[in-house]
């Protein structure tokens, strides 16, 4: 048993009163949020560190690291909870999971994503875009400066890979022939919209987003957000997902926003990503110690938990998401209908750190 000196409990009660109290009541300034946030965020750190240096403080920060995370999570990934694979990148490596639990490390590479089928997959490192098939293998590389975010379209026969390299995006075709440049972009992963036709959505600048005919270089759209994007992704009817932490929005086909979610000065949105093939989206908010995950069209809850929820993926099919939680070392599989939880425990020791899922995939 831990000893526990006396009025110890007190000392506690009183430590976090003092620090969720300066929290609470923080003068409001009026400044441009891009100065709002880090002032706040400073100010959550000098707290935290406030806490950690005294003893009642602690014992505190003990108590809240015991909160954290799902209890009896699995000590290891022993399978998916429906059928699919994930493309996962870390400090080690790119690694392929499949349904039940088996992982292979692909090589150092920095992004991956799946071809259409799940059949090869685009990676990048230094200066290279590669192909590979699932076992690893090298199908063909381009050398191009600093490729980032491959993403790839089309059918099993006739694909495009769209990536950004020397702050233009660039187009080649799946077996690594016609590469060539559509335009300036800014550091954020293109999306392409599912369907016939190449239609491309990617960041022409860090607040301004251009829907393209990749084929024809047909501009369709341009959409202007009140703060930097760092998300693009389609649902399988054809809305774009713009996602911003203060100004997520839901266009449909004719650029019109049919969902938006403005947070407030002291909450942000960490990620957001529509719900397997529907057009529901589902959004992590972060406020105060705590992370929430929630639609962002009914506002029904999914899952709550204390400090980092990071990145959310659904599972191919939409019955599951996939909840990244740094701050527990953790994935959270959470069912949405009858609700389930499974939490997989040691994710560090298991694929690296900096653990980031690139996609969920394809049942076939």
């Amino acid at each position: 048993m831990r000893f526990r000196a006396p009025r110890e409990h007190e000392a506690e009660e009183r430590a976090w009163q003092v620090v969720s109290a300066a929290y609470a009541e923080r003068e409001p300034v009026a400044w441009p949020r891009r100065h709002v946030r880090p002032l706040v965020a400073g100010a959550l750190v000098a707290a935290v560190v406030a806490a950690i240096l005294s003893p009642p403080g602690r014992s505190v920060v003990h108590s809240l690291r015991k909160a954290v995370g799902v209890q009896r999570a699995e000590q290891a990934l022993f399978s998916l909870p429906t059928p699919g694979q994930l493309l996962v990148t870390s400090r080690t490596g790119t690694w392929l999971v499949r349904q039940d639990g088996s992982k292979r490390l692909l090589g150092r590479y920095r992004d991956a994503a799946f071809s259409p089928h799940g059949l090869f997959i685009a990676a990048t490192r230094a200066n290279q875009l590669v192909a590979l098939d699932p076992k690893g293998n090298v199908r063909w590389t381009l050398a191009r400066p600093g490729p980032r975010f491959p993403a790839w379209t089309g059918t099993s026969t006739d694909t495009r890979i769209a990536y950004l390299s020397g702050g233009r995006l660039r187009i080649v075709a799946g077996d690594g022939t016609g590469d060539r440049a559509l335009g300036r972009a800014a550091l954020v992963a293109p999306a392409w919209r599912p369907g016939p036709g190449r239609v491309i959505a990617f960041a022409a600048t860090p607040e301004s987003v251009i829907v393209l005919n990749a084929d024809d270089g047909t501009v369709l759209r341009r959409l202007r957000s009140s703060e930097p994007v760092r998300k693009l992704r389609w649902s399988s009817e054809g809305l774009l997902l713009v996602f911003a932490p203060h100004a997520t929005r839901v266009y449909d086909r004719r650029g019109r926003v049919v969902e938006e979610d403005d947070s407030s000065e002291a909450t942000f949105d960490r990620d957001a990503a529509f719900i397997g093939k529907t057009p529901e989206v589902a959004a992590i908010r972060a406020a105060g110690l705590g992370s929430s995950i929630f639609s962002l069209a009914s506002g029904r809850a999914f899952f709550n938990g204390s400090g980092v929820l990071s990145q959310l993926v659904s599972s191919p099919d939409g019955r599951w998401l996939l909840l990244a939680w740094p701050t527990a070392n953790q994935w959270v599989f959470v069912r949405l209908q009858p609700r389930k939880i499974v939490g997989v425990s040691r994710v560090t020791q298991q694929f690296g750190r900096s653990a980031t899922i690139q996609g969920w995939c394809c049942a076939g």
